[in-house]
This record gives structure tokens, C-alpha cells and sequence, in this order.
């Protein structure tokens, strides 16, 4: 019996009918969350903000009002969105109205400086900002630092009492039509969204993300975090952070319930929790310790458990112990704004539950295993690219591999060439593998100088700390801090002719450059530590940092 040989040159799979076709592939993209949803629950809470409520039907129709008030105005595939507010219902309708037009959603941190967001806005070439009224100081200024000016749509939901002069916002959505045919990606491998890390210099980088990991990690958080249709999801993460770790598509894949969220306040966030049975909310461990140290009055009793991820620093045993007293369950995940967000977490093994509390918290601390949609990471010898020992001792840098890592650094191929090289994304973090598989991050190669969430390069700051006529010379590290996790501790060296200055004075000087998180809070004076060729010893100053008390 002669055997059947496939045809000479060709593999047997690779046959022309055996292609993808329309019937049988489409790219990936998290817009398909929203009409799915609204269509299979219309009537479903979509969106709870102050008395306001919607549902998900009216949810779609206004993002697709949304998208073709943009498309109306001439702005397109590849163009940019610039959209500057709080976690209002705006933004959430922006993350799905912006890329159904084919555009890029660059959602921007409101806590940055005038100089920056005119920076950002100019960098990234934003065809339009939406801005929400309670911004409009700093709106202003930035504006005034553009080249040309630029349209403005405002946001204006009681909150702010200066017009910015733009067209409300209520009004742009009415120039769209609800019914509008819209369209996802023609590819998946299209920018979504446009983010803007400080990195460790103090040039904005541009983060680009595209569809197809925006839909990977949206989905891995809902499986990662649990959420269902019956979620209700409290927005205290920026929802300009990693596009708030991509849950505004996450949560809506799951036909949760978005509750918006102005300003953390935990007042307003145990309100929301009794008044609405939140089920899951997000944030840096700041946000859990304001809920353990808030007052009485405002602490309020429920009867259901409340998950809370946290990234950056692991908080404190104390805290997590204070957490659980509460009816909150904490989980630990670790990623960065190249990553989408959250990339790894650390999986809960049932025999913690039997450890004392220093012991589970250790384990809880951990940065963990990889999420289910990243495909790998590793700590590597960054020189030879091998994996260190899982000996919980042996240091490397973790490095990732992932669908949900960015396209790039936007009009920055160095940046983004470094970033990949050897195939890996280099996080710049440095970490041990322990011998259960679980990595935990001990230090950062990178001088970056994590305070509430929030990255700050030391350079930036040193920066700024340079031009003041009395300093000679300034370095600034990381300070370990109670309440935000990390601040800023700036040694400064000052001229030989000097007049007097205090450490009041420098600060204060910093203010006038530097956004308010930015600045140091604790400033010390003497000579700076070096090497033989001058550079400053940043490790020595750390471990002085680390001895001042706060």
C-alpha cells in the first residue's frame, strides 16, 4: 500500500484554502465588548455617577454618538484624542467613542505640570482636547504654551466654575448620530491609546498600545480578578493610568457595573461601597492605607467581602491585616504602563491561609507568576540573558514577553530598541526567583521613584533642584514613606558663597517647576558621596535615605 507524499514545496497545512478569511479570523480589539454587552443586556446598569445612571444601551449609543461627533469634525484613523479628567462617565465613553472613530485615545494625567501637558499634547499631536472644567487653570496655561491652538471640548458636571470656552461636552455628543455605523480595526496590531510615562528621564515617553493586547489584558484581568455580571467595579484608579489597567473594557466584557469616582476620598468610598455593594476596586497601596486610617465617621460596615488589587509597593502586613479586619480581600499585581498595566500577580495558594500574618504577608508581597495572557517572564542575567537560580537570593532584571506589551515608544526607535533588546522587554527591575516559581522585585536598576502610584524620575527633579542660584550640586532618591510609599529625599550640595537657605526655601522653589507630587519632602545638606571619576553614589545615599526619620 503506497503512501499519500503532500505536494513537492508545500507544507501539508499550508495550503491556499487552509487561509485566514473573513469567515474565519478577525482582529482582536476591546470595542466589541461594549455592542456585545448592550446587546445582549440592554437594560443592565452600565454606569452609576452621582444621581446619574446609565444603562448600557445608553452607553453604546453614546460612544457611537461619540465616535461620529469625532468623525464629523474630520478626525480619524490614526489621529489623536486628548482627553484630560477625572474618572467622570466622559472618559469611560471616550475609551470606546475615540477608537470606534479609528483614533488614538491619549488619556492624560491631570496631576502633571502646565509644561508637561503642553509637551504631551504637542508630542502626540492630539487633534482635539476634551477637558473636564475642573482643570481649566492648568488647561489654560498649557494651551498658552501650544504653538497654534488647538479645539477644546469641556466637561463640565458642577465641578469648576471657569469655562474653558469650548464647546460642551453634552453639545459635541449631539453633533453624532447614535445609529452611526462604526467599524473596529482593519488590524489588531492598530494603536488604541497613547500613554506618557516619565521613564527615568525626565522626557515623556509615549507609550503606544494596540488592540490586541488591550483585548488580551482586559480579559485577563476580569479572569484574573474575578469579574461577572454581577461585578460593581468603584473607579479609585485613574483611569489615565495604563487606561485604569485597561478595566474600563474589562469590566465592561463582563457586564459589570461602573461607579465613577471624582476624587479618592474614603468617605466617599465606603459611601459607595454600603450605597452601591461594590465588589472590586483597584488602587496603590496609598489608597488602602487612607481606608485603614480613615476616621470613624466615615468608616462604614458591609456585609460582603470587597476585592482590592494593588500594585507598585506591597503594602505593609499591618495594612493588609487591617484590610481583612475590614471585609477587603487584597491581591498584589505588578506591571508597568508598557505592559498595559498589570502583567503578574501573586496567586493565592490555599495553605497561606493557615501562616501567621508576617509569614502570608511575605507571600502576598511577592510580585508572583505571570498573568494568563502574558506568555512569560523571566530574571535574567541582563549581560548573558540567562535565568538566574530560583534560589530567592540570586538577583537579575525581569524581563517580559507578552501580546500585551506596547508597540513602542512613540517617535522614540532608540528607546524602544533598548527596551526590546534580545527579544525580551526589559523592565529596568531587579528580582529574585524564589523556588515555588514565584518572583519578587528587591530594587530598581532604574532611579525611578515610585510615590502613590505614581512614577517620578529623580533626574526631572535633580533638574529642577540645578537651576536654583544656590545649589552646587543635587542628587535625589527614594525615601521610604508611610503614607505614599516613597517620596522624594533630594541631598543638595550648596555654593561656597551661599547666602542662608533652608530647606523650606528649596522646597518651595521646587513647587514653582515641578508638579506638587514631584517635589521633595525632605531635603538634606552636606557633600555628596562619589567615585574616583566623580560620580555620585546613589546606593549610599538610598541607605542614608532610609535612616532619616519620618
Amino acid at each position: 500500500m503506497s503512501s499519500v507524499e503532500p505536494p513537492p514545496g508545500r507544507e501539508l497545512y499550508d495550503a491556499p484554502h487552509l487561509a485566514p478569511n473573513a469567515a474565519n479570523f478577525a482582529p482582536l480589539s476591546p470595542l466589541g465588548f461594549l455592542s456585545r454587552t448592550a446587546a445582549v443586556y440592554p437594560d443592565k446598569l452600565a454606569i452609576v455617577h452621582q444621581a446619574a445612571r446609565l444603562t448600557y444601551r445608553a452607553f453604546y449609543g453614546r460612544a457611537r454618538r461619540f465616535a461620529d461627533a469625532l468623525r464629523r469634525r474630520g478626525i480619524g484613523r490614526g489621529d489623536t484624542v486628548a482627553v484630560m479628567a477625572p474618572n467622570v462617565p466622559a472618559l469611560l465613553e471616550a475609551h470606546y467613542g475615540v477608537p470606534m472613530a479609528g483614533a488614538v485615545l491619549s488619556a492624560l494625567n491631570y496631576r502633571l505640570d502646565a509644561r508637561s501637558i503642553a509637551f504631551i499634547l504637542a508630542h502626540g499631536q492630539a487633534k482635539l482636547l476634551i477637558a473636564d472644567r475642573e482643570f481649566a487653570p492648568i488647561v489654560k496655561r498649557a494651551m498658552n504654551e501650544l504653538a497654534a491652538p488647538m479645539p477644546l471640548v469641556e466637561i463640565h458636571d458642577g465641578v469648576g466654575d471657569a469655562s474653558l470656552g469650548g464647546t460642551k461636552y453634552e453639545h459635541f455628543l449631539a453633533e453624532g448620530d447614535p445609529e452611526a455605523a462604526w467599524s473596529g480595526p482593519q488590524d489588531e496590531w492598530e494603536p488604541i491609546a497613547l500613554n506618557y510615562t516619565s521613564g527615568t528621564t525626565g522626557d515623556p515617553k509615549g507609550v503606544v498600545y494596540h488592540h490586541r493586547g488591550a483585548f488580551l489584558n482586559a480579559l485577563g484581568n476580569a479572569i484574573t480578578f474575578g469579574l461577572d455580571r454581577d461585578s460593581v467595579y468603584l473607579w479609585t484608579l485613574p483611569m489615565f493610568h495604563c487606561n485604569g489597567w485597561t478595566y474600563p473594557w474589562a469590566v465592561t466584557a463582563m457586564a459589570g457595573t461602573h461607579v465613577c469616582l471624582r476624587r479618592v476620598d474614603p468617605a466617599a468610598i465606603f459611601t459607595a461601597i454600603s450605597e452601591h455593594r461594590v465588589t472590586h476596586l483597584c488602587g496603590a497601596p496609598i489608597v488602602l492605607n487612607m481606608l485603614v486610617h480613615a476616621p470613624d465617621t466615615a468608616k462604614r460596615r458591609f456585609d460582603h467581602v470587597v476585592e482590592v488589587a494593588t500594585g507598585g509597593a506591597a503594602p505593609p502586613s499591618a495594612v493588609i491585616e487591617a484590610m481583612e479586619r475590614m471585609g477587603f480581600r487584597v491581591t498584589h499585581l505588578y506591571g508597568l504602563t508598557e505592559s498595559y498595566g498589570p502583567a503578574t500577580v501573586c496567586a493565592w495558594q490555599g495553605e497561606w491561609a493557615s501562616l501567621p500574618l508576617s509569614e502570608r504577608a511575605a507571600r502576598m508581597s511577592r510580585q508572583g507568576v505571570n498573568y494568563l495572557t502574558l506568555e512569560r517572564q523571566r530574571v535574567v542575567d541582563p549581560q548573558t540573558m540567562r535565568d538566574v537560580p530560583a534560589d530567592g537570593s540570586t538577583m537579575g532584571e525581569l524581563v517580559l514577553r507578552s501580546n500585551t506589551v506596547m508597540k513602542g515608544y512613540l517617535k522614540n526607535p532608540a528607546a524602544t530598541e533598548t527596551a526590546f533588546e534580545h527579544g525580551w522587554f526589559h523592565t529596568g527591575d531587579l528580582a529574585v526567583r524564589h523556588p515555588d516559581g514565584y518572583v519578587e522585585i528587591k530594587d530598581r536598576s532604574k532611579d525611578i521613584i515610585i510615590s502613590g502610584g505614581e512614577n517620578i524620575s529623580s533626574l526631572e527633579v535633580e533638574d529642577a533642584l540645578y537651576r536654583h542660584p544656590q545649589i552646587m550640586e543635587a542628587a535625589v532618591v527614594a525615601r521610604p514613606d508611610p503614607v505614599w510609599g516613597e517620596s522624594p529625599c533630594a541631598f543638595v550640595t550648596l555654593k561656597p558663597d551661599a547666602g542662608p537657605v533652608s530647606a523650606d526655601d528649596i522646597i518651595a522653589w521646587c513647587r514653582t517647576k515641578l508638579a506638587h507630587y514631584k517635589v521633595p519632602r525632605t531635603i538634606v545638606f552636606g557633600p555628596l558621596p562619589k567615585t574616583s571619576t566623580g560620580k555620585i553614589q546613589k546606593f549610599e545615599l538610598r541607605d542614608r535615605a532610609k535612616e532619616i526619620a519620618p
